[in-house]
């Protein structure tokens, strides 16, 4: 026979101040008779946890609600976001974003870091005194965390990060020189599962626990969240699917190298390619900001332009119905630059075509979290990570 456990008193001062500050971090700043009809607390519960937060620092009072009332009601509180500062970086081979952040994800800095080729031995270095430099023109002295997206797997059991490509060096180097910085927590992850986290939180599956992100754009990935969460897999390999086997490539993926799989049918360099066959301009190099103009610019280029995202559609279709038939997930958003860059009408034809291809009703969406995915998840990481050391979160 099992008894139920009671809550100790602190135990029970801990989930008020968390359910309290969370409220203060995602609704601005409240009376105190508004938290109480949020949380349901009693008054003088609420009266004790807002003393005992502004003495740790994390809540003060910002003013006063309406003009007619004065006094303890009247008095607005909020979190005090200056209390831990964080970085959030989004790596990619030809340089780094960027932003430096609040506690409440407030954006205070921004830098842009190009890198030519496969960089020199001081570019982590270089990168790492842009941060600097940047976080102390914003008033920053101490990051408390930094997140970072790179591409890559990221091993979950020792946070290293493997590349599946050619990764440049200084990707490595980086880390290592973010890791040295003094009282700073680096967390690594994979750019895609950071994007599919953007979308799950602020973007187009806010209203859902469970979907896969198609990450559209120079390369291609998925992330994949079940039952809110953000799976990984074994090696920190769930989402690859730029390796997936398809119909329609010259060839077959190996452990060495994409091409072949799915990557073939629709990165950067063949849409560019399908584009020109379909008589639409498009730029030789087939990187990802050509892919994406041809993209947006297809809805108004006529019946050329209708075929071809037809024929961009199917083969999307294919990767999803791969995926869905697996994992069922009930929504399939269409994020990275192509995916920004088609919207709702290549998402509504990708949705057509799959439901021809698979026996499971899945929607398709397209991404809203931006082009700043990567680095909106990473802010939201790192955010999290600062939450549990400061609010005391499982």
């Amino acid at each position: 026979m099992t008894t139920a456990r009671t809550a100790t008193p602190s135990t029970a001062r801990a989930i008020n101040d968390r359910l309290a500050l969370n409220l203060l971090l995602e609704q601005g700043p409240l009376t105190a008779t508004e938290l109480r009809d949020l949380t349901g607390l009693s008054r003088p519960t609420v009266a004790d946890l807002l003393e005992r937060l502004q003495r740790t620092g994390l809540v003060a009072v910002v003013g006063e609600r309406g003009e007619q009332r004065r006094g303890p009601n009247a008095r607005l509180y909020a979190l005090v976001a200056s209390r831990a500062h964080i970085a959030a970086f989004d790596v990619r081979a030809g340089g780094v974003s960027l932003v430096v952040a609040d506690l409440a994800g407030h954006t205070l800095a921004t830098a842009e870091i190009p890198v030519e080729g496969d960089g020199t031995p001081d570019t982590a270095a270089a990168i790492t005194a842009t941060l600097l430099r940047t976080a102390r023109v914003a008033g920053v002295e101490r990051l408390h965390t930094v997140a970072v997206g790179a591409p890559g797997l990221v091993d979950p059991a020792t946070g290293r990060l493997q590349s599946t490509g050619n990764l440049p060096a200084w990707h490595a180097e980086l880390l290592a020189e973010l890791r040295r910085l003094p009282g700073t927590e680096v967390i690594l992850e994979n750019e895609v599962n950071l994007a599919g986290r953007a979308e799950h939180r602020v973007g187009a599956a806010r209203d859902r626990d469970t979907f896969v992100l198609m990450w559209l754009g120079h390369s291609v990935g998925a992330a994949v969240i079940l039952d809110g969460r953000l799976r990984r897999g074994f090696s920190g390999g769930t989402g690859e699917i730029c390796f997936l086997p398809v119909p329609g490539t010259v060839g077959l993926p190996s452990a060495d190298s994409c091409e072949g799989g799915f990557h073939d049918l629709v990165g950067s360099v063949a849409i560019c390619e399908l584009a020109r066959a379909h008589q639409l301009p498009a730029a030789p190099a087939g990187d990802a900001s050509a892919a994406e103009a041809v993209v947006r610019a297809a809805p108004q280029a006529g019946e050329a332009g209708g075929r071809f995202l037809d024929e961009l559609a199917e083969r999307i279709a294919i990767g999803a119905a791969s995926v869905c038939v697996v994992l069922d997930p009930g929504c399939v958003v269409l994020g990275g630059e192509i995916g920004r860059a088609g919207g709702a009408e290549l998402a509504g034809r990708v949705e057509r075509r799959l439901a021809r291809l698979s026996p499971l009703s899945t929607e398709v969406r397209a991404g809203t979290a931006g082009g700043g995915a990567v680095l909106a998840g990473a802010v939201l990481t790192a955010g999290d990570a600062v939450r549990r050391d400061l609010f005391g979160e499982p």
